[in-house]
């Protein structure tokens, strides 16, 4: 199904653009939503209008937010939470959870919508993209440390996680090297010689030569 699209949407198009999209999509969130209309030869003659109109808005809102995206990016953002041995979490850090934080810090409404992130699961440094415009993304820091200890503790654990995962890399790839190596060591058929000790080309040889005589 061809839509015209009336707003920006997000991953889809930009105002004024014509776009092909699943028929459920189109019905059940962007016609609903007022974001897009059936491309029909009707609306095809409004494309032109709306795209200047899209433009004009686009600029005014990304003028509007330049100044917050400035802000945000690269922000660290920290959460508390109770986690395993293993650095699991025992449930998760949201985008809800993560927009509220961020709307307070910047004194700027942000909605859950706008965070792109998976719910956040492990201790550690996570990177999350915060949309507030198709053209102004910025991303933050989350740190996610353990209840009763500081981010700065849930950095260093992470680190030596990671030093750990690197020395057990080292270990297989060196294990394997030496495999090969023993294997590469080990004498080819082509070098086996018969029980009397002469090659298999200098028994023929020396078959041949017995014929003649």
């Amino acid at each position: 199904m061809k839509v015209l699209l009336l707003e920006d949407v997000y991953k889809l198009g930009r105002a004024g653009e014509v776009k092909k999209v699943a028929p459920g999509y189109a019905r059940n969130y962007l016609m609903p939503q007022g974001l897009a209309v059936l491309a029909t030869p009707g609306a095809m003659k409004m494309a032109g209008r709306i795209k200047k109109q899209g433009e004009v808005k686009r600029a005014k809102v990304n003028q509007e937010l330049g100044g917050v995206a400035e802000q945000l990016e690269g922000k660290r953002f920290t959460f508390a939470a109770k986690a395993s041995e293993t650095r699991r979490l025992y449930g998760s850090i949201n985008t809800q959870m993560i927009a509220e934080t961020v709307s307070e810090e910047i004194g700027v409404p942000v909605e859950a919508k706008q965070i792109e992130s998976q719910p956040l699961r492990m201790l550690g440094r996570h990177k999350v993209a915060v949309r507030l415009t198709v053209d102004l993304i910025p991303e933050i820091e989350i740190i996610v440390y353990r209840e009763g200890e500081t981010p700065e503790s849930a950095l260093e654990e992470e680190e030596k996680e990671a030093l750990r995962a690197e020395e057990a890399l080292e270990e297989i790839l060196e294990d394997e090297a030496a495999e090969l190596e023993a294997e590469a060591e080990e004498p080819g058929a082509d070098s086996e010689q018969t029980e009397e000790g002469a090659l298999p080309e200098e028994k023929e040889e020396e078959a041949e030569e017995d014929e003649e005589a």
